[in-house]
């Protein structure tokens, strides 16, 4: 396959854009009707075009035979078009004046050199469009640097102010490039107008048809677009078919942008004269080779193998005939090109059919999800199916304003399908976009399944702390990519509000009894025994929390401050307080250590050392000074 670098075709920067309808030159004006030539005039146009035909009569002379009229003499070439301009319309004249007016024998033996005349400009024809390949083909230049790519590195030597000789050795390279592309295009439009105006258009058509197509064809079995049935696509294996997906997104680049593109200016420069003859022949060179190129999505689109890890492809494809829209609108603009671009829109109507059915099938899958399906995640933490699916609709949201215009035809979610404990949460259905209602939609069975998934975790606290850290998940990966536009900032914040919902019923169930053990306001102890009594207590109560609660796990980092900020600065102000206020009723007794084994920072040590999945440390410690220390994760909320 051509590498990237296939540029179009060189031409002369005269050239007629091609923007607008009518991309040709401007039509000429009007010429009058001709008079009856006199005699002498008719002798002296027939002597001087039979010298200059005659000499390059192919029939006649070997030395015509061997050698090119425009490569051997540009003047002469010149010279050669004008007299059989002058020849042709000196015979239009005698023609239109009748047959009273013409000379004898004059206006046959002017037939006779315009014949010769026709068959040498068709050899000069055929010669050009055959010997300047390097010039003329997008595909053989490839292997050149773009003009483009070129004349930047030249601005870069020049702005370096380095690199002189390269940059002059550049230069006159694509001079050199650029002089014969446009000598090469300039011959060819004043042979084609000549042999039009002289009535020989058809012969000079054929010759760029046969030529012309077979670059387009070749330079389409290069980009490795290859003719397939639909059959065949159905039964092949995706692993072939991604490859081929793969080839065919570099290749429709490179050809609507550079062999398409450059035949259609080739085309207009050279016959510039009739709009007709322009637009049959694009049409002609060009139809098959677009039509297999525009075809090829539509075939992988049908193919039945389709999953969900292959919407992206498809995704891929409508990208890129929706960037090359323009382009493929421009070029292939004319009536009989149109299938073209039916072709073109077949492909992305059916590649967005097949993407909605992708989806569908996704939704599904996530329906058909079991709650037993996976033993509950060690330590409440983030579910695979919620990687899974977030990681899946973040790629989808990605890819911008496509994915809007695709699932536009979407079928709405009906109110009273939705959960009731989302419900709230859901786009408005009066105003969010079709594919912002699909997408969420897809998120509430998502968390319906995971509530479903809450409830096998036989502790209750646990169950809650699972469901906050997948919904925070969720939150994270809509707000860092696209799906945050899709949803709204409405959207986020109500569900970001469900996540301090769910960690705060975490924390109540989970170290409620603890702090509940911790008088409130710590009245001093009336006696050593209360005081014995409520040390004891705290201390069962922590530890059984601890014991619990020591393997959870809180992934996010946002979030695990979060829920350590809140418990520690809680817990440890409180017991800080407590301890405060009961120690001295202990006094000095011997068996003081057996009742308080943590002073506040052993309770900071241990909170901290929490969410992490490490398991944390044994607790029931009964000296301070051996209490576990993390000096990278100790904190003092209380202070």
């Amino acid at each position: 396959m051509p590498s990237k670098g296939m540029r179009s075709i060189c031409f002369n920067p005269k050239t007629a854009s091609f923007a607008s309808p009518s991309r040709g030159a401007p039509p000429r004006p009007a010429l009058p009707s001709p008079a009856a030539p006199a005699p002498v005039e008719v002798d002296k146009v027939i002597e001087a075009a039979a010298l200059l035909i005659m000499k390059w009569n192919p029939d006649t002379s070997s030395y015509a035979r061997v050698t090119s009229l425009f490569y051997e003499s540009k003047r002469e070439a010149a010279q050669f078009i004008a007299c059989v301009n002058n020849l042709q319309k000196s015979m239009h004249a005698w023609a239109s004046a009748g047959p009273a007016t013409a000379p004898d024998g004059r206006l046959i033996h002017a037939q006779f050199l315009m014949e010769i005349a026709m068959k040498r400009l068709q050899k000069e024809f055929y010669q050009i469009l055959s010997l300047n390949r390097a010039h003329l083909d997008p595909e053989s230049v490839s292997a050149r640097s773009s003009r483009a790519s070129a004349r930047s590195s030249i601005s870069d030597y020049s702005d370096d102010g380095g690199g002189g000789d390269d940059a002059c050795a550049a230069r006159d390279s694509i001079a050199e490039v650029e002089e014969a592309s446009t000598a090469a295009m300039s011959d060819l439009r004043s042979i084609a107008e000549c042999m039009i105006a002289s009535g020989y258009g058809k012969e000079c058509v054929a010759i760029y048809k046969i030529i012309r197509k077979s670059i387009v064809d070749e330079g389409i079995y290069r980009l490795g677009v290859e003719r397939m049935s639909a059959s065949r696509a159905a039964k092949m294996d995706w692993d072939v078919l991604e490859m081929k997906v793969k080839n065919w997104l570099e290749a429709v680049k490179i050809a609507v942008r550079t062999l398409f593109n450059g035949e259609r200016i080739l085309c207009d420069h050279v016959f510039a004269a009739s709009d007709t003859i322009r637009e049959s022949c694009f049409s002609e060179i060009s139809r098959d080779g677009a039509m297999l190129l525009f075809g090829f999505p539509e075939l992988v689109a049908r193919s039945k193998r389709l999953r969900e890890e292959k919407m992206f492809r498809l995704l891929d494809m409508y990208l890129a005939i929706s960037e090359s829209w323009p382009e493929i609108e421009s070029i292939f603009a004319f009536e009989s090109t149109s299938a073209v671009v039916s072709q073109a829109l077949a492909s992305l109507a059916r590649i967005g059919e097949s993407a909605r059915a992708i989806l569908s099938d996704f939704e599904v899958v996530i329906q058909k999800e079991s709650p037993k399906s996976s033993p509950p995640v060690a330590g409440g933490g983030v579910h695979a199916l919620t990687v899974r699916v977030m990681n899946y609709l973040a790629l989808l949201a990605d890819y911008g304003s496509i994915v809007g215009d695709i699932f536009t035809d979407c079928p709405r979610p009906a109110k009273p399908s939705l959960p009731e404990l989302y419900f709230d949460a859901a786009p408005e259905s009066d105003n969010a976009p079709a594919v912002s209602l699909r997408l969420a939609w897809l998120i509430l069975v998502l968390l319906c399944k995971l509530d479903g998934k809450a409830k096998r975790y036989k502790d209750v606290a646990r169950s809650y702390l699972f469901l906050a850290n997948n919904l925070q998940h969720v939150v994270s990966k809509v707000r860092a990519s696209g799906l945050q536009e899709l949803l709204g900032e409405e959207w986020v914040a109500k569900h970001e509000g469900k996540v301090k919902q769910f960690a705060g019923n975490y924390e109540r169930l989970a170290w409620g009894q603890v702090l509940a053990s911790l008088p409130e306001g710590s009245p001093p102890a009336a006696s050593p025994a209360q005081a014995q009594e409520r040390f004891r207590r705290f201390n069962t109560s922590f530890e059984e929390a601890y014991r619990k609660q020591r393997e959870s796990v809180v992934p996010d980092p946002k979030l695990r401050e979060e829920i350590l900020g809140s418990v520690g600065g809680r817990l440890v102000q409180a017991y800080r307080e407590f301890d405060e206020a009961h120690r001295p009723a202990l006094g000095k007794e011997r068996n003081a250590g057996r009742f308080v084994r943590y002073v506040p920072e052993d309770l900071e040590n241990y909170l901290s050392e929490m969410f992490y999945g490490t398991g944390g440390g044994d607790v029931g410690i009964t000296s301070s000074t051996s209490s576990l220390t993390s000096s990278n994760r100790h904190r003092s909320w209380s202070r």
